[in-house]
């Protein structure tokens, strides 16, 4: 396993319709590196560019250490008072529109010839039911999952994280499909 600093080896992406964004590595693997036998993972997370330079100054100039400090006489704690500032100002409003966008993209071997195929998902706030796309990606993923194991068509016991799910491609073509019946769609390509 290799660490990698956030914010670390950004790179410039471009998703339609958004545009161009900047990636950078962050702490989303969770699970994946201990169930799943790939030797070369990563996480990244996307933003507009700039963004990297916004939170590493604050980030570097101590607005997110946990430590204590004494300000005029008063004990503080930066990331309690920036978590103060800041919350405010990134809370979304309702019917705020808002988008998430996705891009997996998986490497290797297919019938002994290298291949890569791309799933790129984009969704944005539903204005009709006033659904931000934040919660229609990963609630109606949930319900999807939640009707799986209503029907029983996955009954794995104990802890199952979400490769545990896709084990199975039955499993991935329905939650897919239910999500593509609530216009939550991902486009894959194959790129030789």
């Amino acid at each position: 396993m290799v660490i990698r600093e956030a914010l670390s080896e950004p790179e410039m992406v471009n998703i339609d319709p958004v545009g161009t964004l900047e990636a950078f590595n962050t702490d989303g693997l969770r699970s994946l590196i201990k169930t799943i036998n790939v030797p070369n993972m990563k996480e990244k997370t996307m933003r507009y560019p700039g963004h990297i330079d916004y939170i590493r100054v604050l980030r570097e100039t101590g607005f997110f250490s946990d430590q204590p400090i004494t300000v005029k006489g008063q004990t503080i704690v930066p990331l309690d008072v920036s978590s103060t500032l800041l919350f405010k100002q990134w809370k979304l409003m309702p019917k705020e529109p808002e988008f998430t966008v996705m891009r997996i993209t998986i490497s290797g071997t297919e019938h002994d010839q290298p291949q890569t195929y791309i799933y790129d998902m984009y969704d944005q706030y539903d204005k009709i039911t006033e659904t931000s796309s934040m919660a229609r990606t990963t609630g109606y993923t949930c319900t999807a999952v939640a009707n799986l194991v209503l029907t029983g068509q996955f009954s794995r016991k104990g802890i199952s994280p979400p490769e545990y799910l896709g084990e199975d491609s039955q499993n991935v073509d329905f939650v897919l499909q239910y999500l593509k019946e609530r216009n939550i769609i991902y486009h894959v390509r194959k790129k030789q």
